[in-house]
């Protein structure tokens, strides 16, 4: 299947905070190489006037979404936010990425050529060697040992359970309670995804090239990485007491 032979109806879910330098560059290019695909920005009252831009956008171009949220309430609950969005206005497949070009929007197409073959497709950073710029050391000996170490406890069968650019069909989100997700950063991409395994549904990871943000500031801090530790302790528990939701 390719972009053009996708026929469905679908969705980029984006959560922003201060990100208008690069929401300003990011909405055209989807527009230009994915014309029919939705977009849908979640925002958490950017200061920097991210959710009004979008907003002026989404009067003009009926394609274009916008949740203001009114407080920076994390990553997680906005991509909740943003597939009950999916899921109350049928869409079929929802795409998640970061607003910084960390994630490449020209990959979106082999995610749409996998659609076939996986219920979620993961775009994983380190199934084909590290394939990570311009990260310092520190951060990247971080993600890639913290991926090693999910796996260990979890036994969830992924090289990248913490990357954030996926897609997920709908049968999938509409399986899980997401009320009852409640994590962030890294324990909430960590946290679907084991839900998915254990559900049973197909999940395939593609390779991609990460670049590290040109504009903006990262959102980790320690708390995300505390949050991480304790939430693959927390799944396995959960899973051998049968507690998946």
């Amino acid at each position: 299947m390719t972009n053009s032979e996708f026929s469905g109806k679908a969705i980029v879910i984006i959560p922003t905070y201060n990100e208008l330098n690069n929401i300003q560059k990011l909405i055209p290019e989807l527009r230009n190489l994915y014309p029919f695909l939705d977009i849908l920005v979640v925002d958490d009252n950017s200061p920097d006037g991210t959710g009004d831009y979008v907003k002026t956008l989404a009067e003009k171009n009926p394609s274009i979404h916008l949740i203001e949220r009114e407080d920076k309430l994390g990553l997680g609950t906005a991509y909740v936010a943003g597939y009950k969005y999916m899921l109350a206005n049928n869409y079929d497949i929802a795409l998640q990425m970061d607003a910084d070009f960390s994630h490449d929007p020209k990959e979106i197409k082999n995610f749409l050529n996998n659609l076939d073959k996986y219920d979620l497709i993961i775009g994983s950073r380190y199934i084909q060697g590290v394939n990570v710029i311009n990260w310092p050391m520190q951060r990247l000996l971080l993600s890639f040992l913290a991926n090693k170490y999910t796996k260990f406890i979890t036994g969830l069968p992924l090289c990248d359970s913490t990357g954030g650019f996926k897609c997920f069909k709908r049968k999938v989100l509409d399986s899980i309670e997401l009320d009852s997700v409640k994590s962030n950063g890294y324990a909430f991409q960590i946290e679907m995804n084991f839900k998915v395994w254990k559900m049973g549904f197909k999940i395939g990871e593609i390779p991609i090239i990460f670049m590290d943000r040109v504009e903006g500031s990262s959102k980790m801090s320690k708390k995300i990485v505390r949050e991480a530790i304790f939430m693959v302790w927390k799944l396995r528990l959960r899973s051998i007491f049968g507690i998946l939701n």
